[in-house]
């Protein structure tokens, strides 16, 4: 979204890691670093509703982008489903 709260994009990435703080997500197409982010993370059979601001940024291997996420707001339980999940499955 950017400045003003209108969305700008939307798209599909591929979760590298996840913590309690922050996500590493894959994508095709770069993620605007100035603009902020509302996710919908799929964690087994619960969608998480969170919004973050890039952290970090890069090109990887067969030129897919890779950019580092912090959480900044969660909405409804996604903050405990996500402790949960990372308890059972380590960090």
């Amino acid at each position: 979204m950017d400045e003003e709260g209108e969305v700008v994009t939307r798209g599909v990435g591929r979760t590298l890691n996840v913590s309690k703080g922050g996500i590493l997500l894959e994508t095709h197409a770069p993620i605007d670093p100035t603009h902020s982010l509302s996710l919908v993370i799929a964690m087994e059979n619960d969608l998480l509703d969170v919004r973050g601001e890039v952290v970090d940024h890069w090109v990887g291997e067969g030129g897919k982008h890779k950019t580092r996420i912090r959480f900044t707001e969660a909405e409804g339980p996604a903050l405990d489903i996500l402790r949960e999940f990372i308890a059972e499955h380590g960090e």
